[in-house]
């Protein structure tokens, strides 16, 4: 019995897990403003408040205060140690645990922890991804806490850390980490925005983007994960024959959950509620072994730090369950890879939602005007947003918009902008009702329009959904192009306007008829980016390239993006030119790295694991035939053709496989640019074509001594 077979024996004989009893309290583990409102005083906590209303900034004076008040409350807890959590450009958090023990005055070891602990650590940036920010012999980098966000505790290894949210940024100030530039973009759409509802007379002093994101991925028994080195090292399966039974039947959406998968989900659900992390939807995806879960809208910057939480709390938890968590696009092939949807929006401190039909039309039109012209002047640079390795094996399939950007805004809206294109008037939308012609069933009211699955940017009735995202993405950088883009486009018609209206007293619907020609000449310039049909359709791509818009195929090509000098005029006030060309190489080595780490396991599964068993089974399929010959007995031609396929296909393999190592070889002295081309153009070619030939391997091959657990193992057996 091989290892594999071996695995899945002990799987079948595994006990039952309990539920846990919910014991969740909401933001329990999340330091509450109750707290720092009873401990400090007055005047420190309403500077605290004011801070996080981004109308202050904090009073260094209170440093002392305020650490005495944390370590007090997290000590209290069960916490030995502090640590500064912060987000580097490695799309994950980072972390450098101190305890909380000093030398006191007397020289006896004291808890302690002050003001400069709690605003300042220096981790050790060398290691960090930078783009050239930094050098390796000039490395100093710095954590700052954010005082806009609380402090948490996480639990883990039988301990407790208080985690203070910090910045990051070298010795020089620039930005190594997500969250600074995200906030910096949080200024500048509240200083566009805040022109707008002032020109509309809308209330609101303080204006952000909010954030709920739908977060899909796989998860399945550890134990197979754990004998499949590519999942393990790559998250993703580099071969993989698909299984007899795949997503076809449609049964896995929506469907009853199992109890096991239930069981994980409720204790990580319980410690994302422990942190604050508002919970609300739970399902299975269309994928077997896939699942979803979103969360309530909260203030982007702390939907991002959510995010990035509760993936760490789902790997983990998954673990305890002796499951597998895969955040990867796309684990497995020829099923649904995986996404996280960015549903985007704006809000405003009096409780506004700027992106809401019905809450000022004037207010509306002219957002969405500035949207629609931000994503048709800058498509290249949302693709290079959620550009990856990984989620290229995902754009375009049935689970994810195609990589030509379209804006899909519904029939109600398509129409609105139609007519006010051709300058007619709309009539009132009477709303609709469906009536199932059932006796005892009244008629029941649908939305305005219908979705649409295959749009890069749709907007769902209040918000626009950016579901190009990748699943294991941070979506800090989406978000952060967002906010850069439509604030740069809003700005540009917010002057228009004001040279059109001058200082002239007008009422609201005179100001609406004045500006009306210039919404009309935005719309007429970017209506080529509306699209309501399927995306997927070949005609589309067609229709596509006539409108002039970019089809960028591979991410890669994407990157360049921030380089243009569009870029560096969005992003003014968010990221230098220097900044944004780090961004640049991080994102080209990043991307060339990951095809690299995937092509030298595609070479050593293939040499250690699957060549020795194919040819053990060649050799056994020789065998028989021999004997047949020395027994004097024919040699059935159906066996000898059996034979003569399988010897065919190890050697397309063999060479398929040769192919990519000589390709790794010859591009080892190149620059990541160039490496960056030949991964795109060269070696994703070859290494499809590996696989396509290890795959048929897979299917002609012994079951019981293929090395490796198959697709049918990994999706269904939980």
């Amino acid at each position: 019995m091989n290892a594999r077979a071996e695995g899945i024996r002990g799987m079948g004989k595994r006990a039952r897990l309990l539920e846990k009893p919910s014991v969740s309290q909401f933001g329990s583990r999340v330091l509450s403003l109750t707290i720092l409102e009873q401990r400090l005083s007055q005047k420190a906590y309403q500077n605290f408040v004011r801070v996080r209303e981004g109308k202050e900034k904090f009073d260094l004076a209170h440093a002392d205060a305020f650490a005495e008040v944390m370590r007090d409350w997290a000590v209290k807890e069960g916490a030995t140690h502090f640590t500064h959590w912060f987000q580097p450009l490695t799309d994950a958090s980072a972390e450098k645990h101190d305890s909380f023990l000093n030398w006191s005055d007397k020289g006896v070891v004291i808890e302690s922890f002050r003001g400069k602990d709690l605003l300042r650590g220096e981790p050790d940036a060398s290691s960090f991804p930078s783009g050239g920010l930094r050098v390796t012999h000039a490395a100093r980098g710095y954590t700052v806490w954010d005082p806009s966000l609380l402090p948490f505790l996480w639990q883990g290894g039988g301990g407790v850390t208080l985690c203070i949210p910090a910045l990051f940024f070298s010795w020089t100030g620039a930005p190594l980490d997500h969250k600074i530039p995200l906030l910096r973009s949080e200024e500048k759409i509240q200083k566009a925005a805040l022109r707008l509802l002032r020109l509309c007379e809308v209330e609101g002093g303080r204006v952000y983007s909010t954030l709920g994101a739908e977060q899909e991925y796989f998860v399945i028994d550890r134990r197979l994960m754990l004998m499949r080195p590519d999942l393990l090292l790559s998250g993703r399966t580099v071969y993989g024959a698909p299984s007899p039974k795949g997503q076809e039947l449609e049964d896995h959406y929506f469907g009853a959950m199992k109890e096991r998968i239930v069981a994980f989900m409720r204790e990580f659900e319980e410690g994302s509620l422990r942190l604050g992390i508002p919970i609300k939807t739970r399902h299975n995806e269309v994928a077997p072994a896939q699942h979803e879960i979103a969360t309530l809208f909260e203030q982007a910057s702390i939907a991002v730090d959510h995010n990035v939480l509760l993936m760490e709390l789902m790997r983990q938890t998954a673990i305890d369950h002796d499951l597998a968590c895969l955040l990867h696009e796309k684990p497995f092939a020829k099923v649904n890879g995986s996404g996280k949807h960015n549903n985007w929006s704006l809000s405003t401190d009096t409780g506004i939602n700027l992106l809401d039909p019905k809450e000022n039309s004037l207010l509306f039109l002219t957002l969405l005007t500035a949207i629609l012209r931000a994503v048709h002047d800058n498509s290249a640079l949302m693709r290079s947003s959620i550009g990856s390795a990984g989620n290229d094996h995902r754009l375009g399939g049935s689970e994810a918009p195609p990589t030509i950007l379209s804006v899909y805004l519904g029939e109600r809206l398509d129409r609105l902008v139609e007519l006010l294109i051709e300058e007619k008037t709309m009539q009132p939308d009477l709303g609709k009702q469906i009536d199932l012609q059932l006796a005892h069933m009244p008629a029941s009211d649908v939305d305005a329009s219908d979705r649409n699955r295959t749009s890069f940017f749709a907007f769902t009735g209040n918000k626009f959904e950016f579901r190009a995202v990748g699943a294991s993405a941070h979506c800090a950088f989406p978000i952060t192009v967002i906010n850069a883009i439509v604030a740069d486009s809003l700005e540009l018609i917010l002057d228009e306007i004001a040279d059109v209206v001058k200082d002239q007293k007008l009422s609201q619907p005179q100001l609406f008829l004045k500006i009306l020609p210039v919404l009309r000449g935005h719309l007429k310039k970017s209506r080529a980016v509306l699209f309501s049909g399927n995306a997927y359709s070949a005609e589309w791509e067609k229709e596509a390239e006539q409108r002039g818009l970019p089809n960028i195929r591979k991410s890669f090509h994407s990157f360049s993006a921030l380089l243009e000098p569009r870029a560096a005029r969005v992003f003014s006030g968010i990221l230098s030119e220097t900044e944004l060309h780090s961004r640049y190489e991080i994102l080209v080595e990043r991307y060339v790295k990951t095809m690299q780490i995937e092509a030298n396991l595609m070479i050593e599964l293939f040499r250690v694991q699957i060549l020795p068993a194919t040819l053990r089974d060649l050799k056994r399929r020789s065998q028989a035939l021999f004997n047949l010959g020395q027994l004097g007995l024919n040699k059935p031609p159906a066996l000898i053709e059996d034979v003569r396929h399988l010897s065919i296909a190890i050697a397309t393999a063999m060479q398929a496989v040769d192919a990519i190592e000589l390709i790794q070889k010859e591009s080892l002295e190149f620059g990541w640019e160039a490496k960056g081309k030949v991964c795109a153009e060269i070696l994703g070619k070859k290494m499809e074509f590996a696989r396509e030939a290890v795959d048929h391997l897979e299917i002609l091959v012994d079951d019981a001594l293929w090395p490796l657990p198959k697709y049918r193992e990994l999706l269904f057996i939980i």
